[in-house]
């Protein structure tokens, strides 16, 4: 029998101005290789309103590879309020209790706001890479994906 990933139910993940509001655990996505996922929702704490959205990927595979372990996306006319480095340290916070030895994320080459992100969390660009074309991302459009790594030297 296959063991059960530990989802933490009844998470608290906010800073004062934004919240992660859960919105769903994936035990296993085949889309992500197989990983256990959280998605939420980002959402202002001043008035409630979801402003955009971020998963993380606990674990790793060949996939996850170029996609990441962090996604985020922040809604057009929201952008500019630094909430996707927000999410992403929240985020970070969530990937620390699974005791994650490191969080890997990808953006295009193209797209400098999550460039920036990363840089901004501390993470170091490790490489770039070209896309299989078997890869969900190849067939979304993209050709490379910058490969940012952050480590978390506490649990070395």
């Amino acid at each position: 029998m296959e063991a059960v990933f530990p989802f933490i139910n009844g998470l608290s993940l906010e800073d004062g101005e934004i919240q992660l509001r859960q919105t769903a655990t994936l035990p296993a996505p085949p889309e992500l290789g197989g990983v256990p996922t959280y998605r939420f929702a980002i959402v202002r704490q001043a008035d409630g309103r979801a402003v955009g959205g971020c998963e993380l990927r606990v674990g790793f595979s060949e996939v996850l590879y170029y996609a990441g372990n962090i996604g985020y996306h922040v809604d057009e006319p929201y952008r500019g309020h630094h909430y996707a480095l927000k999410a992403c340290r929240l985020l970070l916070d969530l990937a620390r209790l699974h005791r994650m030895p490191q969080v890997v994320i990808t953006c295009r080459p193209d797209n400098l706001p999550s460039r920036r992100v990363c840089e901004e969390l501390g993470a170091k660009l490790r490489n770039t890479v070209l896309l299989p074309p078997d890869h969900p991302l190849y067939r979304q459009g993209d050709r490379r994906e910058c490969r940012y790594i952050l480590p978390f030297d506490e649990f070395r």
